[in-house]
């Protein structure tokens, strides 16, 4: 099991969060980490369709979902059907493979303690519509949002801190989309590698405003990188990288440097 929950805590204060306060999830600097007011261990992954109000009960896996490592292909905690919403749950360690949405899906005030392989995949087609609302992640070794289906992706109110990338539209999947990642109010604190990374052969946008980062004075966080993917499952060459202080290239990457502020 990783033992990364030390450095989260760490870039969490920075961001002047504290565990255990009133949540919040309206704008960058206003998201606050909740105490749990339950636990729950799930032995296989619990499908939801509808809507599952978790009441900010802490969830985690065990037995089979319990190995806490980094392995590609573990099963998620969570799977929601087209439609579906999961709201107010506390992901905590071990988290497996954390979300997987099956078409549009709505993901709010969800936070990961410790992320698993991934915090949430998204598997829907082309004209899926998923949304993250509040919450936010720590500890992704990798990647906390995984992009496999097509779709558009809004990411807002969300908090992240000591992280490989926050998003990642598959590089090398059987089967590729033109997708669209939408990121906005978004509380990022350092170390980090990249927000978004995207391949610009396939026509994949990346539109950012709102971006507020902690802790990264010598601005090393790439806020997009364009990548060349493909479907034979090879490792997807990277193609060009933009910074908080260059901007975007306005087509693919779309951010301008008055959309990123650092503290």
């Amino acid at each position: 099991m990783r033992k990364r929950w030390r450095a989260g805590v760490v870039a969490i204060a920075a961001l002047g969060l504290g565990l255990g306060a009133v949540v919040h999830t309206q704008g960058a600097s206003a998201a606050t980490w909740p105490s749990a007011t339950g636990s729950v261990a799930l032995t296989a992954s619990k499908s939801v369709s509808g809507t599952l109000d978790g009441g900010l009960k802490r969830y985690y896996g065990s037995g089979a979902l319990g190995t806490g490592d980094q392995d590609e292909g573990q099963d998620p905690l969570f799977i929601l059907a087209d439609g579906a919403t999961l709201k107010n749950v506390i992901i905590g360690s071990p988290a497996a493979d954390g979300v997987h949405c099956l078409g549009s899906c709505t993901i709010s005030n969800v936070w990961w303690e410790n992320v698993g392989e991934d915090a949430a995949t998204f598997k829907g087609g082309s004209s899926a519509k998923y949304t993250v609302t509040g919450g936010g992640a720590k500890g992704a070794d990798d990647k906390v949002f995984q992009h496999n289906g097509g779709g558009t992706l809004t990411i807002s109110g969300f908090a992240v801190s000591d992280f490989g990338k926050l998003y990642r539209s598959c590089g090398n999947c059987k089967t590729q989309y033109k997708r669209a990642v939408v990121v906005k109010n978004v509380a990022v604190t350092y170390p980090g590698s990249s927000l978004v990374g995207i391949n610009s052969n396939y026509g994949d946008t990346a539109t950012f405003s709102g971006i507020t980062i902690t802790g990264d004075s010598s601005k090393k966080i790439s806020i997009c990188v364009t990548y060349k993917g493909n479907n034979t499952g090879a490792e997807p060459t990277k193609l060009a990288t933009y910074k908080g202080s260059t901007g975007g290239d306005g087509t693919y990457c779309k951010f301008t440097t008055s959309n990123i502020t650092y503290k």
